[in-house]
């Protein structure tokens, strides 16, 4: 297995404020894109048993999780309160990484210059192979988004789609999951 591809075993999924005032702000169509690709993750890594965490940004004045990103949610998928932009500074979430002994972290969610952008880099200086997928992240302005993917880039940091990431998790057309998991990208 080459570490510079997402691999179902290594792998933990972390959608980042993903909460209804923050989607609100997203433009269309990017927005709903957006959501298009992260629930794909999110079923993808539900079916492969892939860990999945979300954050909310202070959930007191932004709300919690979108309902219909909770509907894509494996039932085991723990959520995690934050005030610090970074997913890193969130109280439990690297320790609840670091248990699972997976080594890759694919990301999605918002705002891409801000909250992702800072988890992906404090993720890649805790050693993480971090892999961000391009569409299911998104930023009010859509230059902030473009520099975000750029700077991540210079990091280290894998910039992929969500369709790549979910072949990358079957590896085979040969998987359990392959059908039902195809059926869904068309």
């Amino acid at each position: 297995m080459s570490s510079l591809l997402s691999s179902a075993e290594h792998s933990h999924l972390i959608l980042v404020d993903l909460q209804p005032r923050l989607l609100a702000a997203m433009p269309e169509p990017d927005r709903a894109g957006m959501l298009k690709s992260t629930k794909l993750l999110a079923r993808a890594a539900g079916l492969l048993e892939i860990p999945v965490t979300a954050t909310e940004q202070y959930p007191k004045g932004l709300g919690a999780t979108d309902p219909e990103v909770l509907e894509a949610l494996p039932a085991a998928c723990r959520r995690f309160e934050k005030t610090a932009f970074s997913c890193c500074e969130a109280e439990g979430l690297r320790p609840s990484l670091e248990v699972t002994g997976r080594r890759q972290v694919v990301l999605a969610g918002v705002e891409a210059h801000v909250c992702v952008l800072q988890s992906a880099m404090d993720l890649v200086a805790l050693g993480f192979r971090v892999f961000v997928a391009e569409d299911a992240i998104a930023s009010r302005d859509p230059a902030h988004k473009r520099n975000a993917v750029e700077r991540m880039r210079q990091c280290g940091v894998i910039v992929s789609n969500a369709e790549s990431v979910v072949f990358e998790w079957l590896s085979d057309a040969a998987h359990p999951q392959f059908k039902t998991l195809s059926a869904q990208i068309r």
